[in-house]
């Protein structure tokens, strides 16, 4: 005669079992990822500290045309376009795995998941169109309000 196991019928509060196994790496990527971009984080945050506070004249030098400046060297926005998209997707994944870690139910976890790629996308999108198409001298703006180092 075959033995049976026995039917087990968990407790109607037990949470949802999730799946153990996954077919890819993405959790292995991910952590690597993590790993990787903080090291390039911690040396483009501390040349871009260093660059504009310590080398340059400080904080007090920082205003409009300082950003402006540099922002006409393709070098400062490739910098700092790394440092905000590395910031930004080190730190969505490094959220997607607090919600994935803490939030128990499965529709709690799609909430927080949309609205952090939400999220994610409107401060990239924004950021790259900000840091690409700053124009500190625009065309036709009165010569009175433009910042001085523009023609007039």
């Amino acid at each position: 005669m075959a033995e049976t196991t026995p039917l087990v019928i968990e407790a109607p509060r037990t949470p949802a079992r999730r799946r153990t196994t996954t077919r890819t790496n993405y959790e292995l990527y991910g952590w690597v990822f993590m790993r990787a971009s903080g090291v390039v984080l911690v040396v483009l945050i501390f040349g871009h500290l260093f660059l504009n506070l310590i080398d340059g004249d400080g904080i007090s030098a920082i205003d409009f045309g300082f950003v402006a400046g540099k922002w006409a060297s393709p070098l400062w926005q490739v910098w700092d376009l790394l440092m905000l998209w590395l910031a930004m997707i080190h730190g969505t994944n490094g959220v997607r795995t607090i919600i994935n870690d803490y939030a128990e139910r499965t529709g709690t976890r799609v909430v927080l998941k949309s609205a952090l790629y939400l999220a994610f996308t409107v401060v990239v999108v924004l950021g790259t169109l900000v840091i690409f198409t700053f124009d500190p001298c625009p065309a036709g703006a009165a010569a009175d309000l433009l910042p001085s180092f523009c023609p007039r």
